[in-house]
């Protein structure tokens, strides 16, 4: 084998293996609103309306999709679909699904759909659970610190 074809199978080899590995959960930085890198949809295809109805973070079924923001959303069944479809920015997370604390520094880091918490009837999504925690310790302060950082943090981020 000549050293063409050698490089050829590495790249190969290296390609097959990259696709292979699931990456973790993370957005792409620069959009506006958490969106799964892998499949496209919005914080990784977890219902936002079940956060409220059932109090817990459930995937969404492809038969049931909706584009809004510019991303796809999943949801659990029929009702969820309507209730989102009727009020989006009710049921759409806070801070477009980027971890309240960071952005409160004015960073914009992508919470993840299993560490979650509502407050004032808003969703919030966290990085991992001492995010969570630090935010359950003082959400008031927190959300007024991200309502101020957001706007900053929302231009860095692709229309």
């Amino acid at each position: 084998m000549g050293l063409p074809a050698f490089l050829a199978a590495i790249l190969a080899l290296a390609l097959a293996l990259a696709l292979a590995v699931p990456l973790p959960l993370v957005a792409a930085t620069t959009e506006r609103v958490v969106v799964d890198p892998q499949s496209g949809l919005a914080i990784g295809g977890y219902d936002p309306v079940a956060y409220f109805t059932d109090g817990a973070a459930r995937l969404g079924k492809p038969q049931f999709e909706q584009r809004a923001a510019g991303v796809i959303w999943r949801f659990q069944n029929r009702g969820n679909f309507a209730a989102f479809a009727e009020y989006p920015d009710i049921y759409m997370p806070r801070f477009g699904g980027y971890d309240p604390v960071a952005v409160a520094r004015g960073v914009s880091v992508p919470g993840h759909p299993s560490f979650w918490m509502i407050v004032s009837e808003r969703l919030y999504l966290f990085y991992d659970a001492k995010a969570r925690a630090a935010f359950a310790a003082d959400p008031g302060r927190i959300i007024a610190a991200a309502n101020r950082k957001w706007p900053d943090v929302r231009r860095s981020l692709a229309p």
